[in-house]
């Protein structure tokens, strides 16, 4: 639970996660989301207007990493786990004035609550993936 906390205060200060999901067959996609944060049931919750990429990766595979990493200090935090809920919270229809042809698929924002299996050192440097 320390090295969670320690991704957590990282992804705090940064104000950034990148969050790494794949397909059924294992096609990988990146997305990047604004932080990390502890639920009361010991989920880490990260929130974002997830791309539809993130949101079918998931539909069919609920392995994912969140990668907390400062590049100047090059220190970070691999979490891997898998996503129990997927709640949307806020929603956009996508209409833009002056846009023309068909209309952009509704925006949702989106919190993904993740159970923690691993928390891995993430680094430039050469590193074991050992877990923290």
């Amino acid at each position: 639970m320390e090295a969670i906390q320690k991704a957590l205060e990282l992804a705090d200060k940064l104000q950034y996660v990148f969050v790494a999901t794949a397909d059924a067959k294992g096609l990988p996609h990146v997305a990047a989301a604004g932080k990390l944060k502890l639920e009361s049931d010991g989920l880490v919750a990260v929130t974002a207007w997830f791309c539809p990429g993130t949101v079918d990766n998931l539909q069919h595979n609920h392995r994912i990493a969140l990668v907390v990493w400062d590049a100047i200090e090059d220190t970070g935090y691999q979490l891997v786990g898998e996503v129990q809920r997927m709640e949307e919270l806020a929603f956009l229809d996508g209409y833009a004035p002056g846009i023309e042809g068909p209309t952009p698929s509704p925006q949702v924002e989106r919190q993904l609550l993740v159970r923690v299996d691993m928390v891995l050192a993430f680094s430039h440097a050469p590193h074991s993936d050992v877990e923290e």
